[in-house]
């Protein structure tokens, strides 16, 4: 098609005017004219299409083609802009069958990838996510059909519609256009898996499009750091914690490149502030949730059947730890790892400030726990309790399981009870000030922990008191104070499952049986645990242990799919209604020697 005269140049720049006013006068638009702008650009466009159809020339029918089906695709992307799918889809639609002939020429292969992005996620918009995968990963096989039968940068959808004379992309500029059209299709695609919940597939995807966002500078800071720190629960999830940790790292230094937004009195400038503040502090619960996590996975290695350190075990473990560095090493090369050269070694220092290795002892397992704490006070920072009541908790509670992790680690009984003592400190005043009409989940959870805790310190306090010739009347005290703090709390938990009329369920949820069934066994333990010179309420303890003890034998009874959930707790039940009688009957003859 011969493009010289008036017409064309005139074409040209009412092409050139669409794109302004879509991509830059439409973030301007007033909130009561969200589309004035599109609009405007949606009529530009047609007159350029009209402009078109009257000079046709079918001495360059591809060139027609190509020229007509951009204009078809920026319709199309006006249309799905402006909430109107339906004709979005059909001016899409055109385009691509405009190219189908063409579509693996350097001139059509971009724009028909692109259409094929804007399909899939229109698809996808619908809900009809099967359809979008289509498209997507149809303009994943042509991209890389492309680039293995030709290679070379091909044109931008842009330069079909510029003037004589007009200087014409670069080679690299193209290529960096093409790149990220290509990102677009992975990164759209990481998402339709996600929804599949090919979470596998998604998490691949994901990261191979963070890569190529660093690789080709196509990216919002705050938004790769969050996709990174989220990408890091993934690996998270799968104990990989080399990748989670160099995911997060990345998200760190990313991040920072979004700096500080200059303060202003304008409102939106103090929102982007305040939603700057509010990602730091997400990034900053995700370092948490992985030092946490490592720490937890270092434990369940190391503990033996009743739940202790095991010294064999870690020896074993410690004996094997270089082999272990070296394999890491190896497949850190293999890794997909994030970086150019450029924030490669800002990444690196802030992996070197956290292992990635499972702790085998105390000195390892607290410089974890030291990272986590740090990012729990950066967390706090913003999520505080007045606004972020759920939030603010969770964080506490991630603290709080933070200290009884390390405190496994930790081989001195009253420095363990010291960090027991510090979970109590912080997660009492939050379930004090807790409404449980509104906040009933998370009333249950402190309920619980508070017990569990206190019963940990409980036992501790008695292994510390097993070690002394004679129980003195400060230690007996302490034991009696513990247990009756964890009884208080279990009951409270149970007494958090009952009906408005006071009675316990006869069947329990599947959510809260075991934390129910676990309640009443450490009730029935405590009260055998509470030390008394009283024969009197020695046995009244006992009594009651019994029948704690007996509820959960009559339950499983009752409910013989319950037993799954609570098998050890069952079978030691069992032994204890076995015991008891006989036990209650003895100290019944002392007592009444002459019944």
């Amino acid at each position: 098609m011969a493009a010289a005269g008036g017409w064309w140049a005139a074409a040209c720049e009412k092409f050139r005017n669409a794109k302004t006013l879509s991509d830059v006068e439409s973030r301007k638009d007033p909130e009561t004219e969200p589309y004035r702008s599109k609009y405007s650009a949606r009529a530009l466009l047609q007159e350029v299409k009209q402009q078109l159809s009257a000079a046709e020339d079918c001495s360059e029918p591809r060139l027609l083609a190509v020229r007509r089906a951009v204009l078809e695709f920026e319709l199309g992307v006006n249309h799905t802009d402006t909430e109107e799918l339906s004709a979005g889809e059909e001016h899409l639609q055109r385009c691509t069958q405009l190219l189908e002939p063409h579509r693996l020429n350097r001139d059509c292969v971009s724009l028909y990838i692109q259409a094929q992005n804007n399909l899939g996620i229109l698809w996808s918009e619908r809900d009809e996510i099967k359809t979008g995968q289509t498209y997507l990963e149809s303009a994943e096989a042509l991209y890389n059909q492309y680039m293995k039968e030709d290679g070379n940068p091909p044109l931008d959808p842009s330069e079909h519609f510029m003037a004589e004379g007009e200087e014409k992309l670069t080679d690299q500029e193209r290529s960096k256009r093409f790149e990220k059209a290509y990102t677009h299709t992975l990164y759209y695609l990481a998402q339709v898996y996600q929804h599949l919940e090919m979470t596998e597939k998604a998490a691949q995807y994901c990261h191979t499009t963070l890569k190529r966002q660093l690789e080709y500078c196509g990216y919002y800071p705050v938004e790769w750091a969050l996709n990174a720190a989220t990408l890091s629960q993934y690996y998270l999830s799968k104990q990989c914690f080399m990748e989670s940790r160099h995911c997060l790292a990345a998200a760190s230094v990313i991040f920072s490149q979004a700096g500080q937004v200059p303060s202003s009195e304008d409102n939106e400038t103090e929102q982007e502030q305040q939603d700057l503040r509010q990602r730091k502090a997400e990034i900053a619960r995700c370092w948490i949730k992985y030092c946490l996590n490592l720490l937890q996975s270092a434990r369940k290695l190391l503990e033996d059947n009743v739940g202790e350190l095991d010294p064999d075990r870690q020896l074993e473990l410690k004996a094997q730890r270089k082999k272990e560095e070296d394999e890491k090493e190896n497949g850190r090369k293999k890794a997909v790892l994030f970086g150019t050269s450029d924030i490669c070694d800002s990444v690196l220092a802030m992996e070197e400030k956290v292992s990635s290795l499972y702790p085998l002892d105390f000195q390892e397992a607290r410089e974890i726990f030291l990272v986590g704490q740090n990012y729990v006070q950066e967390a706090k920072e913003f999520f505080q309790v007045d606004g972020y009541v759920t939030d603010h908790i969770q964080i506490v509670q991630d603290h709080s399981a933070l200290f009884k992790v390390l405190a496994f680690f930790e081989e001195d009984y009253e420095r363990r009870c010291k960090m027991h003592k510090r979970r109590i400190d912080m997660l009492e005043p939050l379930y004090a000030d807790l409404n449980p009409q509104y906040y009933l989940l998370i009333t249950r959870q402190l309920q619980f922990e508070l017990a569990d805790t206190y019963y940990e310190m409980m036992d501790l306090k008695v292994a510390i008191g097993n070690r002394l010739e004679e129980l003195d009347s400060h230690t007996i005290k302490k034991i009696n104070s513990l247990a009756q703090l964890a009884i208080k709390y279990y009951e409270l938990f149970l007494d958090s499952l009952r009906s408005p009329d006071k009675v316990f369920p006869e069947e329990l949820e599947e959510d809260v049986l075991r934390p129910a069934m676990v309640a009443k066994f450490h009730i029935a333990r405590l009260y055998g645990k509470i030390i008394t010179s009283d024969s009197k309420k020695q046995l009244e303890n006992m009594q009651l242990s019994f029948v704690y003890y007996m509820f959960l034998v009559n339950y499983c009874e009752k409910h013989p799919d319950a037993v799954h959930a609570i098998e050890t707790e069952l079978e030691l039940s069992k032994e204890m209604v076995g015991l008891l009688p006989a036990r209650m009957e003895r100290l019944r003859a002392k007592l009444c020697p002459f019944i």
